[in-house]
């Protein structure tokens, strides 16, 4: 087990990424309708170069690492209702992309009660590093993305997919799903009506996080600041943990965002948007 310790500020810090490792963002453009859907946590792989952070193989495969069912869930939909999806290839746990990357918990050396050894006591230079790597280049693909969809006049609905888990610091969390918006409720209050309308469902609004909790990046950056209808989606991951299970959730996201689409003026059929 290897710990991956940085350098420190001011010394040059060896590459990230070696030739032949996977690329950064797994940009995926197909047809569709107004839906552009994105995935901050989908994987838990890390740089060979940062070896395991000092962390035991078991933790990587839990939330701290990633959002497990997230990608899943991105593709389902992807692959039932059309439109781009961007992937982050690399964990949160070498930089998170849905923070600010200057704040402290963008690369976090403790998450909720453990340890990541291989986060602490970095400089200045391998922490920039770290951004230009792996952050950068996963927004800088929605950019291009998006102002090239806002230039040709296609109608946009920024989708973000997340997985929580079940108990968080000894508190169990009751919600199967939340909807979180960042300053415009527009989208989120059509999807919270669709979704509530099961009575199975337990929905969390801003819930089991908020704006408040730094949790928006991604959707204030893409969605709020150009002015596009935006939603960030949370499922409890106990409840997408086998491909039946992803396969529910995406065909209930499926109807609740073509609904919510409709309500808010957006046509969700790619030949309704010629």
């Amino acid at each position: 087990m290897t710990n991956g310790l940085g350098g420190a500020a001011g010394v040059a810090a060896a590459p990230l990424l070696a030739p032949g490792e996977p690329a950064v963002v797994d940009v995926r453009d197909v047809p569709g309708g107004p839906f552009v859907f994105l995935c901050e946590h989908a994987s838990n792989r890390l740089p060979r170069a940062l070896g395991t952070l000092g962390l035991p193989a078991e933790a990587l495969q839990r939330h701290i690492a990633w959002d497990p069912g997230a990608a899943a869930m991105t593709l389902g939909l992807q692959e039932k209702l059309g439109g781009p999806a961007i992937l982050q290839n690399y964990s949160r746990l070498v930089i998170d992309c849905n923070r600010e990357p200057s704040l402290p918990d963008a690369i976090t050396a403790l998450s909720e009660t453990t340890r990541i050894p291989g986060n602490e006591h970095l400089g200045g230079t391998v922490r920039q590093q770290r951004v230009d790597t792996i952050w950068m280049p996963f927004h800088a693909a929605i950019d291009e993305l998006a102002e090239a969809r806002i230039a040709s006049g296609k109608a946009t609905v920024i989708v973000t997919l997340h997985s929580f888990t079940p108990v968080y610091r000894d508190v169990s969390r009751p919600w199967h799903v939340g909807i979180i918006s960042s300053g415009d409720r527009r989208f989120a209050e059509p999807m919270l009506a669709a979704l509530k309308r099961d009575p199975a469902l337990v929905v969390g609004d801003d819930e089991p996080y908020s704006a408040r909790d730094n949790v928006d990046y991604t959707i204030r950056r893409h969605g709020f600041d150009r002015g596009l209808p935006h939603v960030m989606i949370e499922v409890r991951n106990d409840l997408v943990r086998t491909p039946s299970d992803v396969a529910g959730w995406v065909d209930r996201l499926a109807a609740a965002l073509i609904e919510s689409a409709g309500a808010i003026g957006v046509p969700a059929v790619a030949g309704q948007m010629d």
